[in-house]
């Protein structure tokens, strides 16, 4: 059997955020199982591509011989549609989808009807789909149009670590997530201005520069609320295990998430987590681990955030069983694995 493939991808492969620490680890995870696997750099500005780009990306995989297993990353095929539709015959196309393109935060009314459509038409032309929550694969099924037996979930793997819980005289709130408006940064802000009554510093890591606009508008709201000697925006970092072993609390205030793979890394450290019932965080999340808010609620943020700080028994409590959770999670060669079986299986 010729076991390799194309891997399409947009923008930089080694950007940390979810969505590409998932692709690298998909990689080298179907590497590691004898595939070959041949990287495609797509270019950058996706989802919203120049024409010239867009142009560029069509005759890349316009080029790929027939028969030619493909798996395009969704922020790049979604927006392919053209193309997706011209070669669906003559290619074996295998979509991954992390979220489906409609639902970014910010989005017009406009755009997420363009979006809505072309990644509509875009995975009509797919062999199969690869989605990362039961919950995109409900929207994908239900919204988009593809059926059931072409989908497959392949929840992100997390690393297993070895326990130990922060002793920390301060309490450290943690939060991790690209400085984008999706992740809802200005209402955690927000939220801890409530209760700078209480002792507890905070460190909000992700990208600066992906959202340039919203990582200004952040800064300026820490310093509006004069935060700055209690809360760091600390960019990215190359390996935040540190930062999450050190963490007495996960906070992250998404407005949506197709999976939410830094949810998972609490619960695999055993933190007790504030976050909102958006997307698929309530699939990630239990209930007794994590205390889940509606989206852009501040007050109730807040309240979460205090409950935690001034209940040492409760934090416990919910420290525990996110212990639970986070042992039951697969790792990343069970993720690998099934997506082998899939791609076997259409190759």
């Amino acid at each position: 059997m010729n076991r390799s493939l194309i891997f399409a991808y947009p923008g930089d492969l080694s950007l940390k955020t979810g969505g590409y620490a998932y692709d690298r680890k998909v990689i080298d995870g179907l590497r590691s199982l004898g595939w070959a696997v041949n990287l495609m750099p797509l270019g950058d500005g996706f989802p919203v591509p120049s024409e010239a780009t867009a142009q560029s990306a069509s005759k890349m995989l316009s080029a790929l011989p027939d028969d030619t297993l493909v798996v395009i990353d969704g922020l790049a095929f979604g927006v392919l549609d053209g193309w997706a539709t011209s070669e669906a015959a003559r290619l074996r196309i295998v979509a991954l989808v992390h979220h489906p393109l409609a639902l970014e935060t910010g989005l017009s009314e406009t755009e997420q009807k363009r979006f809505r459509d072309s990644e509509r038409a875009a995975l009509a032309s797919a062999r199969h789909v690869i989605v990362t929550s039961p919950m995109t694969a409900r929207e994908v099924s239900s919204n988009y149009g593809v059926a059931v037996t072409d989908i497959t979930v392949a929840l992100p793997g997390t690393e297993r670590v070895d326990f130990a819980p922060a002793d920390n005289p301060v309490p450290q709130i943690l939060s991790v997530g690209t400085l984008s408006r999706r992740k809802g940064h200005d209402i955690l802000l927000s939220a801890l201005k409530s209760i700078e009554d209480l002792e507890w510093q905070a460190t909000i890591i992700g990208s600066k520069t992906l959202d340039p606009a919203t990582s200004a508008a952040l800064s300026q709201q820490v310093d509006d609320l004069g935060l700055e000697p209690r809360v760091q925006l600390a960019g990215e970092v190359d390996d935040p295990q540190d930062h999450f072993s050190g963490a007495d609390v996960f906070a992250l205030a998404s407005r949506y998430e197709g999976y939410g793979m830094v949810f998972a890394e609490a619960l695999s450290h055993g933190l007790p987590i504030i976050c909102c019932k958006a997307g698929a965080v309530p699939d990630v999340v239990p209930e007794d681990a994590g205390m889940l808010v509606p989206v852009d609620d501040i007050d109730t943020f807040g309240q979460a955030l205090r409950r935690l700080l001034t209940d040492p028994d409760e934090r416990e409590r919910r420290a525990k069983a996110a212990r639970r959770a986070g042992a039951q999670l697969p790792d990343w060669p069970e993720t690998a694995q099934i997506i082998s079986e899939i791609l076997d299986r259409i190759s």
